[in-house]
């Protein structure tokens, strides 16, 4: 296995080791566990969105109202002075994590709540789902099927559900530590959770202009939709804007492009519509963006939004402006570890404290709110991405490691993984963006300076075995091992490199030999390859063989370089021009040239054997190179190169001629032919090659008459045109054949 090949095969191995493992559902679980958790102690606690609160039925209010704790426990009629003290206060949206499903002991305290609803106008009650047996059911066969289990929600009272704005459920995942949430529940008829409905209740002001916007998209889309943002029933609402985003997927688009040029919304109307795009057109899940440790929400204790309108020092603490505006998340938050054991709704998330306390069920859906609002969800990096970067990023590791000493790797890795970490946390930090962690920094990493060890010790071992094996005829074994532990590497001549090849062949060259003298063929050979030999020069090319009146020529380099193909093709119009000049020499025979120019991996070094060597380029690319070369004979051209030498040089005007199948070739090169650098072309030129290439597309899709018709144009402009009068004669010879899907426009070149 020689070194490149070895250093190839370890960076593609640890790039294709972490694609897999990402692929895995181990993978999701890890990074979820460990990855997601570090970037939140990474980022810390960050400020929570004003607009949002908690009210808090917590110990400190139920000791205030001498009540128990026990959320269940509390008298409706206290609920509904709450809603009418926030109501008072300007709430935007109160939303109650409590469940109404059954009567109270006291019917009179129902009804008063319901009439407090009613008059605020902007409730949302959280609603419970359940797990029930679906009825069996046969196939058109008559076979019946087993039961299946389905999710619903159970009903609220019936007084209470007509007094509310909206209902909807919170379920959150069964999981050792809640990370994302449902924002509409597939398994529960894709009903939308409480985020989903509160957010647009909270975008209802700019209803209109979302129904303008979608009307200027399509008409069809609004005329679906209810007109009156008053009357309009808002579960409902969410279920049909989702069904119309899922069944038209470019419609997010088309909205996003007419919301960006529309001038009449304000910045706030912009943002409001923008989030509702958002949360229309994204996935069924969304991961949660945790401000901080329980209570990083502001937190109103329950009691105190009851004394705001008394004569005590809360309200001179908590005044009616707190809650203007804002939309009021009331449930159970315990403020303090032994409470919160007393009511258990708390979920354990990557900010839990250490002394035990966990986030509420409450905040969290007020998180999940505000995250939609802000439009700052936790977003994992698209998969493509993801597997992108881990493949590069594996594939630079293990190729890296290759080229340094063992103690060098184990730096640049601390200092690969600072930076990676680093980038990570810094897009986590502003943009909410989640790229993989664990998998890169403690899988990749290691795995790479493991194999680099490995590869390399086998490889000194292979050459020191190789050195002795060298030296072992002439020196003692004593001074052999000796060098052989002393000796790095064995040094080579030969070298696999990146190189454009360049084919030259010379007419009529045969013809003069016959004629001529030996000493002027000499002369005129001497001269003519003065001419062509400058302009390799001058591009630093090097001329690697002559052979009669053939030349090759190579620009080379350890890597990939575009540079390289673009000295090799101005070298190769430089040679045209100045051949053109030879030629019209006075008293000298002409020896017009055909050059064909192609790029790939080539071999450098001495070739031969026994007592002779030379200093060549190998590969295939020197043999293609020269086939390429010999196609212009067939198409009456000069110069044609391959589109591995011209694809990104957009400064060159190429003629595209079509894939060729070349002599001894098994697979078709595509070629052009170089025409000129496009600042000095003629219009002619233009003119040509844009309209050889249109007569060419038609070829190609086997419109007969509309190529020939093109290339016919060509010809009564330019009348010798080489590639139009042979693909004129093909268009010809295939215009009575009907059109076929096996057809291949490839042309076969059967002689050299």
């Amino acid at each position: 296995m020689i070194r490149w090949f070895r250093h190839l095969f370890l960076g593609v191995f640890i790039g294709l080791l972490g694609v897999i493992v990402h692929l895995s559902p181990a993978d999701l679980l890890l990074e979820e566990k460990f990855g997601l958790y570090w970037l939140f102690q990474l980022r810390g606690a960050v400020t929570a969105p004003k607009n949002v609160v908690v009210v808090a039925i917590d110990q400190p209010s139920a000791t205030q109202l001498d009540l128990p704790v026990t959320p269940r426990l509390w008298p409706r009629d206290l609920h509904a002075q709450l809603i009418e003290q926030l109501t008072q206060a300007g709430a935007r949206i109160i939303v109650f994590d409590l469940i109404f499903d059954t009567p109270s002991a006291v019917p009179a305290h129902d009804e008063r709540l319901a009439y407090s609803m009613k008059m605020a106008g902007n409730v949302v009650l959280v609603e419970r789902l359940v797990y029930e047996n679906a009825a069996p059911h046969a196939d058109p066969t008559g076979r019946e099927h087993s039961h299946f289990v389905k999710e619903g929600p159970i009903p609220l009272l019936p007084v209470i559900t007509d007094a509310i704005k909206a209902q909807a459920p919170f379920p959150l995942p069964k999981a050792a530590r809640v990370n994302d949430y449902w924002i509409f529940k597939a398994d529960a008829g894709d009903i939308p959770t409480i985020p989903a409905v509160v957010l647009q209740i909270f975008a209802l002001p700019v209803y209109d202009d979302f129904i303008r916007l979608l009307r200027n998209v399509n008409p069809a889309y609004a005329a679906g939709l209810p007109v009156d943002k008053d009357t309009l029933d808002i579960e409902d609402l969410v279920l049909t804007l989702r069904s119309l985003f899922i069944n038209e997927p470019l419609i997010a688009q088309s909205l996003q492009t007419e919301l960006n040029r529309d001038a009449s919304l304000n910045p706030v109307e912009k943002h409001i519509i923008q989030v509702l795009l958002s949360l229309y057109s994204g996935s069924d899940t969304r991961y949660l963006n945790f401000y901080g440790p329980p209570r990083s929400i502001e937190t109103v204790p329950y009691y105190r939004v009851l004394q705001l309108n008394k004569n005590s020092i809360a309200e001179k603490q908590l005044q009616w402006m707190d809650f203007k505006d804002k939309v009021i998340f009331v449930g159970f938050s315990a403020a303090t570890q032994p409470e919160q054991d007393i009511v258990r709704d708390d979920y354990h998330t990557v900010f839990s404290n250490a002394d035990g306390l966990y986030i509420s069920g409450v905040e969290i859906a007020a998180t999940a709110f505000a995250n939609l609002l802000e439009d700052k969800p936790i977003k994992p990096f698209p998969l493509t991405g993801s597997l992108a970067i881990l493949f590069l990023w594996g594939f630079g590791l293990g190729s890296v490691f290759m080229l340094l000493s063992n103690r060098n790797a184990v730096i640049v890795s601390v200092i690969l993984i600072f930076c990676y970490v680093g980038s990570a946390y810094y897009y986590f930090k502003e943009a909410g963006i989640w790229l993989p962690l664990v998998n890169p920094v403690f899988l990749q990493m290691p795995m790479a300076l493991f194999g680099a060890v490995l590869l390399k010790y086998y490889e000194a071992k292979r050459e020191r075995q190789q050195l002795k094996e060298a030296f072992g005829y002439f020196l003692p074994e004593r001074i052999v091992n000796d060098i052989a532990r002393n000796a790095g590497s064995i040094a080579r001549n030969n070298q696999l490199v990146y190189g454009t090849c360049l084919a030259t062949d010379a007419e009529m060259y045969t013809a003069l030999a016959e004629k001529m003298e030996p000493r002027q063929l000499s002369q005129l050979m001497n001269e003519y390859y003065a001419v062509l030999f400058e302009p390799v020069r001058q591009h630093n090319g090097t001329v690697s063989d002559v052979v009669g009146d053939a030349m090759l020529a190579i620009w080379a380099a350890a890597s990939v370089n575009t540079d390289l193909r673009k000295k090799a093709c101005q070298a190769c119009l430089d040679i045209a021009e100045a051949v053109e000049h030879f030629n019209q020499t006075a008293n000298r025979p002409q020896l017009p040239t055909r050059m064909g120019l192609h790029f790939g991996e080539m071999m450098l070094g001495n070739i031969g054997a026994i007592h002779h060597y030379e200093y060549r380029a190998v590969g295939d690319i020197v043999n293609t190179s020269n086939r390429i070369q010999g196609v212009n004979k067939y198409l009456g051209t000069r110069l044609l190169v391959s589109s591995e030498v011209v694809t990104g040089l957009d400064e060159f005007l190429t003629r595209p001629l079509g894939d060729f199948l070349l002599v001894g070739k098994s697979s078709p090169v595509n070629l052009s032919e170089l025409v000129a650098v496009k600042e000095s072309a003629s219009q002619q030129q233009l003119w040509l090659c844009d309209a050889f290439a249109r007569a060419l597309h038609a070829y190609q899709i086997q419109q007969w008459v509309e190529a020939c018709n093109g290339f016919s144009e060509i010809l009564n402009v330019i009348p010798d045109d080489g590639p139009a009068q042979y693909f004129l004669k093909l268009c010809q010879q295939n215009k009575w054949m009907p059109s076929s899907d096996s057809w291949n426009p490839m042309i076969r070149i059967e002689n050299k």
